[in-house]
């Protein structure tokens, strides 16, 4: 075994110590942006994020100090604060200074409840390092756990004749998330993606619910042959437009958007007289109906409205636990599973509710008095104890949001699909959200997480959310990150990370300055991409990350050894020089292939050029931009139509000139979903905006108020899906899957 040597190197001068120091914590010092045009990182960009990290960096004293305090907890701390192995190399270091010859006693605390234990003499076990600073020398050797130790999360003990060196996590993982074996070896599949605020349905309260999925579910698979249901975030929102209705950047993480509950399926409803009577009322049903006959998704009105009627169910509930009712216990349970996670959101829920019923221009915990802005505080306990009912409140309304989805997902797979639902996981948090609020110290304060130029933002993207404190999560065992999958892939069969990227590294923006001006910032992506496989494999989840845009070939390699999928637009495949649209037979076998996103155009928008027209109206580009574009446009829908000729696609007497083509008729509409199924990938994924040819796309980036983002309904109603109107799509969609092998059915 090679043992390498590692020495803490002095600088020379303040510049030289600040360069170190940035290389030492992951920040690049330049990036390359999607036109291939080279950014060197400022100087000031690099001091800044040192800062927003917790370094001193106002003198070369400071900072050669904080160098040194940094390389002495990376690598001589007899155990590191966090170790995440491989099920193939289980094997943690253990670093020592001047006791080569000791003996080692270890106990692993085994996420179970039981211990495996064990000594040996260091001299026994291979050397993988030695560690150097100035005079002083550390050796670090390599210990293979027992093989009864199993994949999970595990606390490691140690002592050196007899005196303990501390204790850490441990954390055992497969080498590749969860893949099933048909789509393992040669097998496809295909499901459909719809956002379930959008869905219509001649039952709801003016947005989708996790009841409205049924019938979707039962057309989808039966009719069609779909595998899964594709879903946007659930995750909880504030449900203000036009700012917090976004589902990429959630209130909560961890917890679900109320608006998808189904009030009448609750089982308190059906026991509730008072609920019952309002909901049957003239005055109830002509405000149910407005919501649900609207254009778009009132997300306040309908918060509004299911928040009046959970109160009224919760005080059934009250009556019922009383009464010591099975479904007390239940949701008692529920409360202490989710633990430390459910009482702060709750808990902010319900200060966020009293706080701004007092003052309402109190909007978020940023706006609130000092004493409530840390979670931890005197006034927030006294709170908790003084409103405990309405904590409880916002408990239970989580507790029904599992409850359904779990049903939701429990009838997807009884239905007969081999998935189920895939789910979409957020890049991050609302910096003015609940999280962030009880989980400060696991954000970098002084930056905010971006993208770098490209051709939508010329200048960069700000995303206006801190970026995570990956040292932070290392400490503490990346509990807070397990949590994120585990509670997301706990009722449903895929998962789609958005951005994936990020487990790689973020492109941070300090404080004061330009998006363009920010800078790489790597993380523990090792680390992180074994515990995303370990939770996939526990929940036989499929994993999809979403590796659009700047993504290295080396980030795209690591992927794919983890076995998680690519995600391929149609709209994005071109060859090396950009000049023609990728054959089909030339995608990636270990991808999920789709036509579009929420935030690029449907595929009849783009035959429209609606997404150009609404950037020029919502003043996002102006004129010479808006020429530029189309004429973009223009070479982009020739080049689209040029190859499903070649693929014979189209029949012989369509035309072969774009410019002719002025809307997806049903020709050209059969051509673009032909070919997505017969590309090799794993997975395909059709949008429901493309399957009812909407032109309109769900999400107009760099846009609020402008468009109405989040906020569109899908044009057929669930209950519709079988009639003659849609038919010819659905027979033309199930034939093409039965032929190209991606049909369950």
């Amino acid at each position: 075994m090679r043992v390498s040597e590692i020495r803490f190197l002095p600088a020379g001068s303040r510049t030289e110590s600040l360069v170190r120091a940035a290389e030492e914590c992951g920040i690049a010092r330049e990036y390359w942006d999607i036109f291939h045009k080279r950014h060197e990182v400022s100087l000031e960009a690099q001091e800044r994020i040192l800062a927003a990290l917790g370094w001193d960096v106002s003198s070369y004293e400071s900072m050669e100090a904080e160098r040194q305090r940094h390389f002495r907890q990376s690598f001589t701390c007899p155990l590191g604060k966090t170790s995440v192995v491989s099920e193939s190399d289980k094997a943690v270091l253990i670093t020592v200074s001047g006791a080569d010859n000791a003996s080692l006693c270890y106990e692993v605390d085994l996420e179970g409840g039981q211990a495996v234990a064990g000594s040996i003499d260091l001299a026994q076990l291979p050397l993988a390092r030695r560690v150097g600073i100035e005079d002083q020398v550390w050796s670090a050797y390599k210990l293979s756990l027992p093989a009864e130790v199993p994949l999970g999360y595990h606390r490691l003990k140690a002592a050196l004749n007899g005196h303990s060196i501390g204790e850490t996590h441990v954390i055992v993982c497969p080498d590749e998330a969860h893949l099933p074996e048909n789509l393992r070896s040669s097998g496809k599949t295909a499901g459909f993606n719809v956002s379930l605020y959008g869905l219509r349905s001649d039952r709801n309260w003016g947005c989708g619910d996790f009841t409205d999925l049924r019938p979707l579910i039962d057309w989808a698979r039966h009719e069609v042959g779909f595998s899964f249901i594709g879903l946007n975030p659930l995750h909880a929102l504030h449900n203000r437009a036009p700012y917090n209705t976004s589902p990429y950047l959630p209130l909560s993480i961890y917890y679900k958007n109320l608006i998808y509950i189904d009030i009448e399926s609750v089982p308190e409803f059906k026991i509730s007289r008072s609920a019952q009577c309002l909901a049957s009322s003239p005055k109830m049903q002509q405000k149910i109906r407005g919501l649900r006959e609207a254009e778009l998704v009132c997300y306040e009105e309908v918060d509004r409205l299911k928040r009046c009627f959970l109160k009224l169910l919760y005080r059934e509930f009250r009556r019922e636990r009383a009464r010591g009712s099975e479904r007390s216990l239940a949701f008692l349970r529920y409360s202490h599973t989710e633990g430390d996670l459910l009482d702060k959101f709750a808990l902010y829920c319900a200060l966020d509710e009293a706080l701004h019923k007092e003052n309402r221009n109190l909007w978020t915990w940023r706006d609130w008095a000092p004493e409530y802005q840390a979670s931890e505080s005197k006034a927030v306990e006294l709170f908790s104890r003084q409103h405990a009912r309405s904590v409880e409140f916002y408990k239970y309304i989580q507790f029904i949001a599992d409850e359904q989805l779990q049903a939701a997902q429990r009838f997807a797979r009884e239905s007969g699909m081999s998935i189920g639902l895939y789910h979409d996981l957020a890049v991050a948090t609302d910096s003015c959200g609940s999280d962030l609020w009880g989980y400060r110290n696991f954000y970098a304060n002084g930056c905010r997480v971006g993208a770098p130029p490209d051709d939508f933002s010329p200048q960069g993207q700000d995303w206006g959310f801190p970026p995570p404190s990956a040292e932070a999560h290392r400490e503490n065992g990346y509990c807070l990150f397990r949590d994120t999958i585990r509670k997301i892939v706990a009722y449903g069969g895929a998962l789609r990370i958005d951005h994936v990227m990020r487990l790689f590294r973020l492109f941070w923006i300090p404080e004061g300055m330009e998006a363009r001006h920010g800078a790489y910032v790597r993380d523990h992506a090792v680390d992180l991409m074994r515990i995303l496989a370990l939770e996939s494999v526990r929940s036989k989840n499929v994993i999809i990350g979403e590796d659009l845009g700047t993504v290295t070939d080396e980030i795209r390699e690591m992927l794919a050894g983890f076995g998680i999928l690519s995600y391929r637009l149609f709209y994005f495949e071109k060859d090396q020089t950009g000049a023609a649209f990728k054959p089909s037979r030339e995608y990636s076998r270990q991808a999920l292939v789709s036509s579009t996103t929420h935030d690029l155009p449907t595929l009849a928008g783009f035959w429209k050029s609606r997404d150009i027209e609404a950037r020029r109206a919502a003043g996002l580009i102006d004129e010479a931009g808006y020429l530029a574009q189309m004429n973009q446009r223009k070479r982009e829908k020739q080049l689209m139509l040029d190859r499903l000729h070649s693929e014979n696609l189209l029949p012989e007497y369509y035309t072969r000139r774009a410019e002719q083509v002025f809307e997806l008729d049903g020709d050209l509409h059969n051509a673009v979903m032909g070919f997505l199924a017969q590309v090799p990938s794993m997975i395909l994924l059709l949008n429901q905006e493309d399957f009812t040819k909407e032109a309109d796309q769900q999400n107009l980036p760099g846009s609020t108020a402008q468009y109405p983002n989040w906020q569109r309904k899908m044009r057929a109603k669930v209950e519709d899906l079988r009639s003659p109107q849609w038919a010819g799509y659905t027979a033309m969609l199930r034939n093409q899957l039965a032929r190209t092998g991606r049909s369950s059915r």
